[in-house]
């Protein structure tokens, strides 16, 4: 079993969103999408899966630019609210290297910063 933990003030997110190839880097177009529909709680989103995907990277065992592009995480919900985990791509190649079949994520927020813990095993 593998844990991983990331802490991130939203306004770094914002910081970081005025670099064009960020976004497209960092997330799938299904989030980017369902950011797009939140409108004004877009930020808060973002961050959020940003956040969470520095945690899975972290189980993965490697950094942010270190072979694994932050979009190969897809994080989705269930109809409760809960996050889920998809690994594509490199993504999935690390998870295997680890011997990583699953891999879950938890994400919570207070005012301007959020938090991500995930597990793999």
């Amino acid at each position: 079993m593998r844990v991983g933990i990331d802490l991130l003030n939203v306004d770094e997110l914002d910081r970081l969103n005025t670099r064009p190839w960020f976004q497209r880097y960092i997330f799938a177009d299904p989030e980017l999408g369902q950011a797009h529909a939140l409108g004004a709680r877009s930020r808060e989103f973002l961050a959020g899966r940003f956040a969470a995907k520095e945690a899975v990277l972290k189980v993965l065992g490697v950094g942010l630019f270190q072979g694994v592009p932050p979009r190969d995480i897809s994080l989705g919900r269930t109809e409760n609210g809960e996050p889920t985990v998809t690994l594509h791509g490199a993504a999935k190649l690390a998870a295997r290297r680890r011997c990583i079949t699953d891999v879950e994520v938890s994400i919570t927020h207070k005012g301007q910063v959020v938090a991500a813990v995930a597990i793999g095993w």
